[in-house]
């Protein structure tokens, strides 16, 4: 078949290196425009981008979905079907429509459990303890379409969204030229998606980074790991602001307030939550490097009994 793939993160790497590695041909690219990105605000392309340059790939960059100059360049390349894999952009039926066997699209769920920009990272928010792959025939809803093939995929205990999107992106890949495989062979079975048990994974902000305190000690120690390493949990210790990188829930605690520090040894920070304690154990300080506890705790004092504030002191 000819393939038209739209995917532009790292997430969507494995699947177009899959595309490339099966019996079907892959005619054309479409991924987001190149962005600024760092501190000096280079423009770069996206990891898709970089693939399609390494292979000699035709690659489509439209600002708009409906760009009439786009889509008469989509529908020169005669897609018999669309793949996608963490594009970023909703599809219009216009482009939903024109590939004869239908738009595929590879999503980081068990659905219809999260939907939505940002499943790998809310699963692990919200505790869960496994997740898994879908492919799906899109339709105009968000995640609706109907599904094709899953595979579960296990949440390890220390798994943050850093460690768990590459193992769910190999899975995808896989998992894409098999449904394929079996599109080709018309021995797929579309599956329509529950609606009455559907959740949202909706994008995350710098701003959902925030901890609160006053959450269970497990709620922000799972919050911590689902925010790795983008946004990142933060809170703010006299003044200055620390991404949580690495932390443990500890004992239950009666009488310190939440977001209270309780014990401070050489190696780790104790803080109260709602219900149990946080051992903060590596940290990332404003305008710094990653570091472990012990590593700051070195060249800086922290007395016990202090409050970790919800903004700095010029907000609060």
């Amino acid at each position: 078949m000819r393939i038209v793939f739209m995917g532009t993160p790292d997430f969507a790497v494995p699947s177009l290196e899959a595309l490339l590695k099966s019996d079907d041909q892959v005619v054309g690219v479409v991924t987001q425009p190149d962005r600024p990105k760092g501190r000096g605000q280079d423009v770069i392309p996206s990891p898709v981008k970089v693939v399609c340059q390494r292979e000699g790939i035709p690659v489509l960059q439209p600002l708009k979905m409906k760009d009439p100059v786009f889509l008469d360049a989509l529908r020169e390349w005669k897609p018999d079907v669309i793949a996608v894999t963490a594009f970023g952009r909703i599809l219009p039926p216009v482009i939903l429509t024109l590939p004869p066997q239908g738009c595929i699209n590879v999503h980081g769920s068990l659905l219809p459990k999260y939907r939505g920009a940002g499943p790998v990272q809310w699963a692990i928010i919200r505790g869960e303890r496994e997740t898994g792959i879908t492919t799906m025939f899109m339709a105009e809803g968000m995640d609706t379409g109907d599904m094709l093939l899953r595979e579960v995929v296990e949440i390890r205990p220390d798994d943050t969204a850093g460690t768990l999107a590459p193992r769910l992106a190999e899975v995808g890949g896989r998992l894409l030229v098999e449904t394929l495989r079996r599109l080709k062979a018309g021995t797929l079975t579309p599956e329509r998606q529950d609606d009455a048990q559907a959740t949202m994974a909706p994008l995350l902000k710098k701003e959902d980074g925030l901890i609160d305190w006053a959450l269970p000690a497990i709620d922000i120690a799972n919050r911590v790991r689902g925010l790795s390493p983008w946004p990142g949990a933060f809170t703010y210790v006299n003044g200055e602001r620390w991404t949580l990188c690495r932390v443990s829930v500890g004992e239950e605690l009666q009488s310190a307030s939440p977001g209270s520090v309780t014990k401070v040894t050489k190696d780790r920070v104790d803080v109260a939550t709602g219900r149990g304690t946080i051992h903060i154990l590596d940290i990332q300080p404003s305008n710094s490097r990653r570091m472990t506890m012990a590593q700051y705790l070195a060249g800086h004092r922290l007395a016990e009994g202090i409050t970790l504030q919800a903004a700095p002191p010029s907000q609060s």
